[in-house]
């Protein structure tokens, strides 16, 4: 009887330990045992290398496919970082994992994902007073040539100028990036 009732609660203790093991997000892994590929911060944006990405439920090619990406250049925010692998989140703050390989350091921004319809004046100038060169759709994907001050220059195939940055996905915030 006793020796029941002591594999029973090694089986519990056991039980508890590895059920405890599982319930560590992947982000204390990451750091805790050393397996960040990368010194670079935590978040960060980057852009998709590729026109088909896919983001897995996991940091492993055995992990299930969650959903593909389909166009190059999208960016994303990097939240985590395990071994070759990047846990993603896009504009719609959806999260999964991609191969490190598929992914740019080419700064790319979403103009207003987040309306239907206002349009984005883009100015001559980073000042709300400069010239309006043009009117930008909601999920315009634009280039990031630099950030300074509250406005980013972007450029596309018909436009050049400067944006209000709290009106992109693809760059934080007050970031500045320079040419």
């Amino acid at each position: 009887m006793a020796s029941t009732y002591a594999a029973t609660r090694l089986f519990l203790c056991l039980l508890a330990f590895v059920v405890g093991l599982a319930a560590v997000p992947a982000s204390a892994w990451a750091q805790g045992n050393g397996t960040r590929a990368t010194d670079l911060p935590l978040p960060r944006f980057v852009s998709l290398k590729s026109d088909r990405v896919n983001v897995r439920i996991g940091p492993s090619r055995e992990h299930k496919i969650a959903w593909t990406f389909v166009q190059s250049g999208l960016p994303v925010e990097i939240i985590q970082e395990f071994e070759n692998w990047r846990q993603i989140r896009d504009w719609e703050g959806k999260t999964g994992w991609v191969f490190h390989s598929l992914l740019s350091g080419r700064r790319t921004a979403l103009i207003t994902p987040w309306e239907k319809s206002n349009l984005t004046p883009l100015r001559a100038r980073s000042r709300s007073d400069a010239n309006i060169v043009a009117e930008l759709e909601p999920f315009v994907l634009t280039s990031i040539t630099e950030c300074a001050g509250g406005w980013c220059r972007v450029n596309g195939d018909n436009y050049d100028g400067w944006l209000d940055q709290t009106r992109l996905f693809g760059v934080y915030p007050d970031e500045t990036l320079e040419d």
